[in-house]
């Protein structure tokens, strides 16, 4: 279990880079100058509403994938260490509850990023 939780940053950071290579690259830069114009530049409308709602799934999809892994870890070691010691158990989890409330924190932050890529980018 131990190995499989070492190797979780790596195999994110795998699927970032994945997903960044595999985004394509527009290589048009001027502006259509043809009759279908209009039409190029609805398709080109709709395409970036797309990008925008993928980038919004994937920033709070490896928010909530990383908090709740966090959150995992956090609860598993306080709960060995309540076993350990069940006189420590009020600090213990007091200082549990402080931790997810600053993970869940992070994932907020991550939705409300994403909330300002869909409605002002």
């Amino acid at each position: 279990m131990k190995s499989i939780i070492k190797k979780i940053p790596a195999m994110l950071m795998l699927v970032v880079a994945l997903m960044a290579f595999s985004v394509p690259v527009s290589a048009e830069t001027s502006a259509p100058v043809s009759e279908e114009s209009a039409v190029e530049v609805t398709d080109e409308a709709a395409n970036s509403t797309g990008d925008k709602a993928m980038a919004a799934a994937i920033c709070v999809g490896l928010a909530a994938a990383a908090g709740a892994i966090g959150m995992g870890l956090a609860i598993s070691k306080s709960s060995e260490g309540i076993s350990r010691q069940p006189e420590a158990e009020g600090k213990i989890r007091t200082t549990l509850m402080l931790g997810l409330v600053f993970i869940e924190t992070a994932i907020i932050y991550a939705l409300i990023i994403a909330i300002l890529i869909i409605f002002v980018l």
